[in-house]
């Protein structure tokens, strides 16, 4: 069963929490992350994003890089300050977004449970990411950054957390994005009582955060053979995550934008497309259901309706980002490895369907496609299945935000 446990969170002084809070450091690239941190010494970006602070251009795995976030970390923890709490606790995190809630459970979970599959996953992890954040949480000895894990709700939990989100909250603040953000910290007694309630569930799945969460498991592997006293429940073999019911969760399209249409011109891409879709014109790119895929060409949109049932295709062969990756991308557009391609961009359903039509309107990319959003049950059904899904499959919102709370090891 899966352990989300207490540990001795490092937080930021409470009049100092919005300053520090950031946006996680894959969201956002260096001149986006200088731009957010911009007048702010306090931002957590000059940690995540530490070459905003060094010369322009400087390669993102030069040691210098990391040794600027070792720095800049220390300097927040004695600036800001932050402070490691004395006792072991649970902390809860609300997030709100107009009118969506979601309130999840922040601890520490298990990189053994990660390596063995109580935490389940769903994407294939890229060895250069994974390099890069096990070299950046080893060079901090914190993991500063939380995995995002859903699980299949929980009554007992529900309940631990509403008579905690009942009580006054350790921070309470809207980011400049309009997120609301609140943190709870649970005593002692109740987080015990929380964490032995996730013990009942039957595990853990990453949303988001794979990347995070491999890299715990190899920060866990290297440290481990260097205490000879090794007992498997050092801080080191535990890592940061924020855990969510799976009910409150809201997933936004992956978007795709294509550069070039693999030699063919409109006309004979909408032709071609006829053999597996049927083709209609649309008034705009929203979709309303499953299994509708809109196209931006030339300056309109698009229906894309599959001529066969996708009910009829495996778990994964099924999703509009498989059909549309099986069906167009590969065979017509030359896509064949979108991990890899340097001719498509994945688009975060959080920009608008605006983002889309600029791309193509400019001329830097010649076709758009806009879909319906994974569901969280997909994912899930996924990962109990141990397979994979495409890359860029899902796109959750709100983001969580690095530095409220970190975890030292």
């Amino acid at each position: 069963m899966p352990e989300l446990l207490p540990f001795h969170g490092l937080l930021p002084v409470p009049e100092r929490a919005a300053e520090v809070a950031a946006v996680p450091y894959d969201v956002v690239n260096t001149r986006e992350a200088a731009a957010l941190a911009a007048g702010n010494p306090w931002s957590f970006l000059h940690v995540s994003r530490p070459e905003i602070d060094l010369p322009p251009g400087i390669d993102l795995h030069d040691d210098r890089v990391y040794e600027q976030a070792g720095a800049a970390f220390q300097r927040l923890c004695r600036e800001v300050p932050l402070v490691l709490d004395s006792g072991k606790h649970l902390y809860i995190y609300r997030l709100q977004m107009g009118d969506h809630i979601q309130i999840g459970v922040l601890g520490a979970a298990s990189a053994e449970e990660y390596r063995t599959g109580i935490i389940k996953k769903h994407e294939k992890t890229r060895k250069d990411k994974e390099d890069d954040r096990t070299r950046h949480v080893m060079t901090l000895r914190s993991h500063t950054g939380p995995a995002f894990l859903t699980y299949r709700d929980s009554a007992a939990v529900d309940a631990l957390v509403a008579a905690e989100t009942a009580k006054t909250p350790l921070f309470d603040f809207t980011a400049p994005d309009g997120i609301r953000h609140t943190l709870w910290r649970v005593p002692e007694a109740q987080s015990d009582a929380l964490a032995e309630a996730f013990r009942r569930i039957p595990c853990f799945y990453i949303a988001d955060g794979h990347h995070r969460s491999a890299a715990a498991a190899r920060t866990a592997a290297e440290c481990a053979p260097a205490n000879p006293h090794h007992t498997g429940q050092e801080d080191y073999n535990f890592f940061l995550a924020v855990a969510f019911p799976a009910t409150q969760l809201a997933i936004l399209p992956y978007n795709r934008a294509v550069r070039t249409l693999n030699g063919r011109t409109p006309e004979a891409l909408l032709k071609e497309l006829e053999a597996t879709f049927t083709v209609t014109a649309a008034e705009d790119g929203k979709t309303g259901c499953p299994g509708e895929i809109k196209m931006y060409l030339a300056g309109r949109w698009y229906l894309l309706k599959p001529n066969f049932d996708p009910s009829a295709l495996g778990v994964i062969e099924r999703l509009d980002v498989s059909i549309l990756q099986d069906n167009v991308l590969a065979p017509l557009l030359g896509i064949a490895d979108p991990r890899t391609s340097k001719e498509i961009e994945f688009i975060g359903g959080i920009r608008g369907l605006g983002a889309l039509e600029k791309m193509v309107d400019s001329g830097d990319f010649a076709v758009a496609f806009s879909m319906y959003p994974t569901t969280v049950e997909q994912l899930m059904s996924i990962a109990d299945a141990g397979a994979i899904m495409p890359p860029k499959s899902t796109w959750f919102e709100p983001k969580l935000r690095d530095g409220l709370v970190c975890h030292n090891f």
